[in-house]
């Protein structure tokens, strides 16, 4: 990868990255944290990186960063993600209820029905990014989504 296509890769990809890290954080200075430590890592390595791969790199990288960053502050017990639904009458608000059932996912399916359902990307771009097979993120974007339902229940006692 040489200047200029590095270059590229902050211009094309630099939105779709954040929008990425800050829907995985919660946190804007973190997301854009993990952003500019994905493109850090990009430069260093920028003689090994093929451009055309350096897509799935960074969404790879701000993903890995992002769980070790949970992984040094506490350890994840499966309980922690499987919690019963807390919809009070009073919220309407379909976003806060939406970011609410995706806090419940494990990180791996939020990031794969984020990857697919916000940003656009097909299984294998999927896959490539989380070092998964199509089948894999298949999976995991189907349990992320029953699990959503589970959360939301049904749509008439939301609104």
């Amino acid at each position: 990868m040489n200047k200029k296509e590095y270059h590229s890769a902050v211009k094309d990809f630099s939105d779709g990255l954040y929008r990425f890290a800050i829907k995985l954080s919660k946190s804007e200075a973190l997301a854009q944290d993990l952003v500019q430590d994905a493109y850090e890592k990009v430069w260093i390595k920028k003689e090994t990186i093929q451009a055309e791969k350096v897509k799935s790199y960074l969404f790879r990288t701000v993903f890995n960063q992002f769980l070790d960053g949970k992984k040094r502050n506490k350890v994840i017990s499966i309980d922690e993600y499987h919690t019963e639904p807390e919809i009070h009458q009073e919220t309407s608000d379909l976003k806060e209820i939406l970011e609410k059932a995706l806090a419940t996912l494990p990180p791996i399916q939020k990031s794969a029905l984020l990857l697919r359902d916000y940003e656009g990307y097909n299984y294998d771009e999927i896959g490539e990014i989380l070092e998964l097979n199509a089948s894999q993120v298949k999976v995991y974007i189907y349990r992320a989504r029953k699990q959503l339902q589970k959360y939301i229940g049904k749509l008439e006692s939301v609104i």
